[in-house]
């Protein structure tokens, strides 16, 4: 009697393995998946602050420049106090820059008596709502020596 070739597949000692391939590709898909999305979201998060840092940085240049005119402007001074600068040329010109500049933008300034008595003690605050909608400020104040 003649035996009958095998195939392979009833071979003793062998395991059935079919589509153990298949799996470790989807596995690793998976977690490639996963590496993307959190490189996605690290994207957006630094974009975000990206954003929140420039618009921190305009605040201070417009406190600052704020500030210059003060010092260039000193025998009007007190027409940069709030109350008085919607009648002056240049403070009105500032705040109109806060506000295109900055999201909700809005610039007050205070001129105060200097603790020390010499001079005056300006207080800038700027205040602006980023995208987010959480309102941010920025405040700097100096002494304005008015002699």
């Amino acid at each position: 009697m003649r035996s009958m070739p095998t195939t392979g597949r009833n071979t003793p000692g062998r395991t059935h393995q079919g589509g153990v391939m298949l799996l470790e590709v989807l596995v690793s898909v998976l977690i490639f998946s996963f590496g993307v999305l959190a490189l996605v979201g690290l994207q957006g998060s630094m974009t975000r602050a990206q954003t929140e840092a420039e618009l921190r940085a305009e605040a201070s240049f417009l406190a600052n420049e704020a500030l210059g005119l003060m010092w260039g402007d000193i025998k009007n001074l007190g027409n940069y106090d709030e109350a008085a600068c919607n009648s002056h040329d240049p403070c009105v010109t500032w705040q109109q820059k806060v506000s295109t500049r900055l999201p909700s933008g809005l610039g007050q300034i205070n001129i105060l008596p200097a603790a020390s008595g010499q001079g005056r003690m300006a207080e800038i605050v700027i205040t602006w709502t980023p995208a987010n909608g959480t309102p941010r400020r920025h405040r700097i104040a100096s002494q304005i020596s008015t002699s």
